[in-house]
């Protein structure tokens, strides 16, 4: 398995543990970027292989020494869940050399006519959640989610409890940004988020997030209170993991961050701007009451895009019609 985009990694985790509960007697290799690693920590059954993109791995020739190297792991079947080049050329040597593939359907033709602004088919789509397991039951494993079990909460380092303080009561977690810009709530609006949940003093709000950029405005949402941290760029990925996974609330958009905290076990409530949790993105065992979608009245073509990096004019102010006061409400509500 080749994986991609931080969500896309997060996404297989609750399968996949779902899978080694299910088949204890079967071994997984997950194949993806080191930096992925830690996502796959404590799963048993289950060994990491590092995908070495800019020397071992890279290129054409390099995709033949991963199958050589990954073919000394003595692999029976081959699961691709991203469906891209380097993966289906990684499959099709499995194949070639006899062994069972199965391959991820990405439901393209569906999100095409989801996504469309003329003759929109407005449905839901199947998750990515059951596209995988679809791939599994391919290759002979009926995979069950109904009853997912999650990791428990992590035990916080003195550099964490340090940043965050230790007499928090309840942890509320906030990402306000996403790849792109049509997806991600105006920082005007979120600071009026930001500022009402502030006013009760038993919440600890968290802000994160990456970049230069990013982190400049997070600082500057965080200044005015003294119950709100800005945690990005101040700890490691590792931490932040284990940090996410004792948060009691996550406010993101859709993007990664969500369904880190989904795959953890973690209540999320998602805002969506140009994208729409119809595509299949709506993060794991979540409820589709916590996903707040811009008003289609007044901006029917939405969603436009599955990833959000389609621009259409004129709906660049779409997410404003998700009003503060009701991702607040949905805020307090997963914390009662």
């Amino acid at each position: 398995m080749r994986l991609s985009a931080m969500g896309d990694v997060a996404m297989t985790v609750p399968v996949l543990r779902a899978f080694v509960k299910q088949y204890p007697e079967v071994k997984l290799t997950v194949v993806s970027r080191p930096f992925f690693k830690p996502f796959f920590d404590g799963i048993p059954n289950l060994d990491f292989f590092a995908f070495d993109e800019k020397e071992r791995h890279k290129g054409f020739p390099g995709l033949l020494r991963l199958y050589k190297d990954l073919k000394t792991l003595e692999i029976d079947a081959f699961a691709d869940l991203h469906n891209v080049l380097r993966s289906k050329v990684v499959s099709l040597l499995f194949a070639l050399s006899g062994k069972k593939r199965a391959t991820v359907d990405k439901g393209r033709e569906g999100k095409k006519e989801l996504t469309r602004a003329d003759n929109k088919i407005f449905k839901q789509l199947p998750t990515m959640f059951e596209r995988h397991v679809k791939v599994f039951e391919e290759l002979g494993f009926a995979v069950n989610l109904n009853n997912p079990e999650f990791p428990k909460k992590a035990v916080l380092s003195a550099e964490i409890t340090d940043l965050i303080g230790e007499n928090y009561q309840k942890l509320i977690g906030i990402a306000p940004f996403a790849q792109y810009d049509s997806k991600v709530y105006p920082v005007d609006l979120m600071q009026e988020v930001i500022a009402k949940l502030a006013e009760n003093k038993e919440y600890t709000v968290l802000l994160f997030g990456g970049g230069k950029k990013e982190i400049e405005i997070l600082d500057s949402l965080s200044v005015p209170f003294k119950n709100v941290i800005n945690v990005a760029g101040k700890i490691k990925f590792q931490q932040e993991l284990k940090l996410i996974s004792n948060l009691d609330v996550m406010l993101s958009m859709d993007s990664g961050n969500a369904h880190i905290a989904a795959m953890l076990g973690v209540k999320v409530i998602t805002l969506w701007g140009a994208t729409h949790p119809y595509a299949g993105f709506l993060p794991f065992n979540q409820n589709l009451e916590n996903a707040l979608t811009s008003d289609r009245n007044q901006y029917p073509q939405l969603p436009t895009s599955v990833y959000g990096n389609k621009v259409v004019e004129g709906y660049e102010d779409a997410m404003r019609t998700i009003l503060p006061q009701h991702v607040i409400d949905k805020v307090i509500d997963q914390l009662s």
